[in-house]
């Protein structure tokens, strides 16, 4: 119903903003993925996502279109809602969580505040060949890098670092070198720590 709103920032706090298009001012839901993304200046643009209850109509706004893209796949989750969704958006990008639901990353779906092992894997077992399917090509590299990245991940954590550091480092050596072995990985990671 609404696709987009264009206008005059007013107020942005963690969780909401409002945007003044021509006089009215619309009260959007934000991710904090989103919230990073808003420039502080006085026009912008947010996606939206019109949700209709029996008690409430609730709008949410999207920096881009690929993260409301990922929110709406994760609505159609059984037993994800707009509050999981959002959380898991404010804690992981939109790459993030489409990398984590093809590689079958339990753990990181599961690190989201709310969602449970069983959760987890209902998302992945939902959404893997969606997300194949929409986006193609540019996940097939994370699975072949993600036995790598997880074998370094742990041998990161092991060493003590904390698995949120450790995710980090990892994705950015990965992002530069989508091909590098588990000790490559492990070496370029130390000078991102």
């Amino acid at each position: 119903m609404i696709a987009q709103v264009q206008g005059r920032l007013v107020e942005k706090n963690l969780t909401d903003v409002v945007i003044d298009c021509q006089g009215v001012g619309y009260f959007l839901n934000i991710s904090l993925h989103t919230y990073s993304q808003i420039p502080d200046q006085e026009n912008i643009r947010l996606y939206t996502q019109l949700l209709v209850r029996e008690d409430a109509m609730t709008l949410y706004g999207f920096a881009s279109k690929e993260e409301r893209s990922v929110f709406n796949l994760l609505l159609s989750v059984s037993g994800v809602g707009a509050s999981t969704a959002r959380t898991m958006l404010s804690s992981l990008t939109p790459r993030q969580v489409r990398d984590a639901i093809v590689s079958e990353d339990i753990a990181t779906i599961q690190g989201v505040k709310g969602i449970g092992a069983k959760t987890a894997q209902r998302v992945i077992l939902d959404l893997k060949d969606k997300i194949i399917k929409l986006y193609g090509e540019e996940t097939s590299g994370v699975i072949s890098s993600n036995t790598n990245r997880n074998e370094a991940l742990s041998a990161l954590e092991t060493l003590g670092y904390a698995r949120k550091i450790a995710e980090k480092a990892c994705d950015a050596v990965l992002k530069h070198s989508p091909s590098a072995s588990v000790e490559e990985i492990i070496k370029l990671a130390f000078k991102h720590l």
